[in-house]
């Protein structure tokens, strides 16, 4: 059963300088890469819908101090409504024995994803052996008050690390314990006792071209910072407004 709890007696967060800024500004979509936004939906579906929401108020407010990634945990320190921030931890089961086999197999038996991770890359074909499905993989803790699994501290840890995630999914590994060079000289090793005579690969089809998603530039450009732009080098708004719809309709140029 649900304690309830009223937050207005803890008072209003405090101002951070120099926290952990969040590219998302508003809107429930926060992450925009796969991996970002399968670590979301994993997180969302076994936390509290309403602390979540502050949590991305929290993070969005730049409210995470700072934080460390290490194998299995991320940590941080998370300025609320006291003086000092709260410690938020944010835990993910390692993967180890079976789970850990069952990752080594999966690249050994995939055409070029071993070549894809060597790469830098993460394929997403690894999805359903590094994601989260379960409650029981994940964990919430935080020096505050407040009860919830998770509060709105470690929540906006999460949204945090969503992000990074987006540009880092590799660090998906390290939060499953998993050491990349380890898992490659593991699946390395299988595969030349499985097909000694065939060290290198070059009997191996290779995998199809991956395909790029095209969005137009303008998609991609903030929007708000192009206005401000575009106001700095303009006699008056009309102008500003005009040089919008010239760059938006040269790109549609590109774009054909």
């Amino acid at each position: 059963m649900n304690t309830y709890i009223d937050f207005n007696e803890f008072g209003k967060r405090r101002p951070v300088e120099g926290g952990v800024q969040s590219r998302s500004r508003r809107g429930a979509a926060f992450a925009k890469t796969w991996w970002g936004r399968s670590f979301l939906e994993a997180v969302e579906q076994v936390a509290d819908a309403g602390r979540l929401t502050r949590g991305r108020t929290y993070a969005r407010a730049g409210q995470v101090v700072s934080y460390r990634l290490e194998p299995g945990a991320v940590t941080a320190e998370v300025q609320g409504s006291q003086p000092r921030p709260f410690i938020a931890q944010f835990t993910m089961r390692q993967l180890r024995d079976d789970r850990l086999d069952e990752l080594v197999e999966l690249v050994r038996a995939t055409p070029g994803m071993l070549g894809e991770i060597a790469s830098g890359a993460l394929p997403h074909g690894l999805g359903p052996v590094l994601l989260p499905h379960t409650a029981s993989e994940l964990d919430f803790s935080c020096t505050c008050p407040d009860p919830g699994w998770p509060c709105k501290h470690v929540a906006a840890v999460c949204y945090v690390l969503a992000e990074r995630l987006d540009e880092r999914p590799k660090d998906l590994l390290t939060l499953r314990g998993v050491d990349l060079n380890t898992l490659i000289g593991s699946v390395q090793a299988e595969t030349s006792a499985t097909n000694p005579t065939d060290l290198y690969g070059e009997d191996t089809p290779l995998p199809a071209l991956p395909k790029t998603d095209f969005r137009p530039a303008m998609e991609d450009l903030d929007a708000v910072l192009l206005r401000q732009a575009l106001r700095m080098t303009a006699e008056d708004e009309p102008t500003a407004e005009s040089g919008l719809r010239q760059l938006r309709a040269l790109y549609r140029l590109l774009d054909e």
